[in-house]
């Protein structure tokens, strides 16, 4: 049997493809995604599950629709009894780890992780449940605006920023230990979920990466329709990100792209520091590396910003991966996100035979590995903020259906219009393919059944927020279910119970070659 594979996924927040070097931006530098493009497969045609951050990691990790778990918002609890790709590495015989972000919601803040090694960036519990019987009301407290465009800039330090940084020192140092481990004799691969909050917004960067850009090499967005010729939908995400009310200066939205820019490069340089401690300990010839996000940002296209819809930019994500076995290449079929857990499992020796429940997704390893695949195919879902019915997407081939019920369908030829300017749905030529499309969200979805659904579950989320506040305000936040990672100061570094040359021996990394 071959040796397993480590498999490192590297993920970002809210990056779009569409800003970065390797997918064709002439800008944005991103030397480290770049590398691995050059030497791997870059899949151009991936995309989220669902446009926002919680729901989209929840299917990913579990493979499967949002849907098919419940995974609604981004205050859905992500149920423990569901498995996810790190529960099935763990039977495959690996070492798992997460050091970053997963916007884990509910008790369970592991969720298949043997170490989890920081605590998140957001909170874990039902705070930001939407109401879909009031959707036209704003939750300021959460909701993203445009104070958030405005503000954009420079900074030496911010939440994000120490987050990131934390994040790569944690993953540093677990995968040194776990060279240790292995210089010891322990002879597990790992598999490691490196996630960063960058470059999500605010829009807001330290100054070595701000000033790798200059403000007039900035474009403004490239299309931005009036609003007598805006969907129905982005009217609603207009109105509710307040976009409609709060007009930017195109100094303000230069700013917040070049702070954005230079986001990506802040992230790039996080990759490059965890393939250089590949490199170290000796696993980067034996480690496949993939490098995603969880959805994109459209950064002022179309006159949105953030994400909650499935335009481009919004709903498509980088997906690099390279390692043994990875063909150089680019894939143009369209995949998901859910097609990580089969492909994890494959690339680990395993089978979709083991899996524990049903699951959407498909292996991307024949396309990884330079063979043919004739699915082209990706599905998306969102039922979470400024809606009242779910929203869904099918892009098959060259084509995107997107169907609300509220709405009227929009049909767009990606591959002849990537900006999606001409909504097909109402064209004569193409009555067949809508007409078929709209069976085809007949079929597969009972729309009245999931609004019963999601607004059923924000009710009794509400409940059990407003239930948990005032236990938090008696006993303290600590009683709430955000993670606190372990630490045993006793067994770090040199102890009295211990010999300080063993400790020495034991950190040292190569170990020193004795005759």
């Amino acid at each position: 049997m071959r040796e397993q594979p480590n498999i490192l996924l590297i993920m970002a927040d809210q990056l779009a493809p569409q800003f970065t070097g390797c997918y064709g931006h002439k800008v944005v530098k991103t030397p480290n995604l770049d590398a691995l493009a050059a030497r791997g497969m870059r899949f151009d045609s991936a995309y989220c599950n669902s446009p926002l951050c919680a729901p989209s990691r929840f299917s990913m990790m579990a493979g499967q629709l949002v849907s098919r778990i419940g995974a609604w918002d981004n205050a859905s609890e992500f149920k423990a009894s569901t498995p996810t790709f790190a529960h099935y590495l763990t039977t495959l015989g690996y070492d798992t780890c997460l050091s970053g972000k997963m916007h884990f919601v509910g008790p369970d803040q592991k969720h298949g992780f043997k170490d989890r090694i920081t605590t998140d960036i957001y909170p874990s519990d039902f705070a930001w449940t939407p109401d879909w019987e009031n959707h036209e009301e704003r939750i300021d407290k959460w909701y993203h605006n445009m104070q958030t465009v405005k503000e954009s800039g420079t900074a030496h330090a911010s939440f994000q920023i120490d987050y990131d940084d934390e994040v790569a020192f944690a993953a540093t140092r677990w995968l040194f230990n776990h060279a240790r481990d292995k210089a010891a004799g322990h002879a597990k691969p790992f598999a490691m979920v490196a996630s960063f909050i960058h470059p999500h917004d605010p829009y807001v960067a330290r100054p070595e990466w701000y000033n790798l850009y200059q403000d007039d090499e900035i474009e403004l967005p490239s299309y931005i329709p009036v609003m007598d010729e805006q969907d129905p939908f982005s009217v609603r995400l207009l109105e509710g990100i307040e976009a409609t009310t709060k007009p930017l200066t195109d100094a303000e939205i230069i700013k917040a792209r070049r702070a954005y820019f230079a986001n990506v490069s802040y992230f790039d340089s996080k990759i490059g520091a965890l393939v250089k401690t590949l490199e170290e300990t000796g696993e980067i010839d034996n480690t496949i590396i993939i490098v995603t996000a969880d959805h994109g940002d459209m950064l002022g296209e179309r006159g949105l910003w953030y994400k909650m819809n499935f335009f481009e930019n919004s709903a498509r994500v980088p997906m690099v991966m390279a390692g043994p076995n990875i063909k150089k290449g680019a894939v143009p079929n369209a995949c998901s996100l859910v097609d990580l857990l089969p492909t994890f499992i494959e690339f680990a020796g395993g089978s979709t035979d083991m899996v524990g429940e049903p699951i959407d997704g498909r292996s991307l390893v024949p396309l990884a590995t330079g063979g043919d695949d004739e699915i082209s195919e990706a599905i998306g879902e969102y039922c979470a903020e400024m809606t009242a019915a779910p929203v869904y997407m099918i892009r098959r081939d060259a084509f995107k259906y997107i169907h609300c019920d509220m709405d009227p369908p929009q049909l767009y030829n990606i591959e002849a219009d990537p900006q999606e300017r001409d909504n097909l749905a109402t064209n004569p030529a193409y009555q067949a393919i809508t007409d078929a499309f709209a069976d085809e969200i007949t079929s597969r979805w009972d729309g009245a059944r999931m609004t019963h659904d999601v607004i059923a579950a924000q009710r009794s989320r509400r409940i059990l927020h407003h239930a948990m506040e005032i236990t938090a305000k008696e006993l303290g936040p600590s009683q709430g279910w955000d993670y606190n990672p372990p630490s045993d100061a006793g067994k770090q570094y040199v102890r009295n119970h211990m010999d300080w040359t063993v400790a020495a021996d034991r950190y040292r990394f190569p170990p020193e070659k004795r005759d």
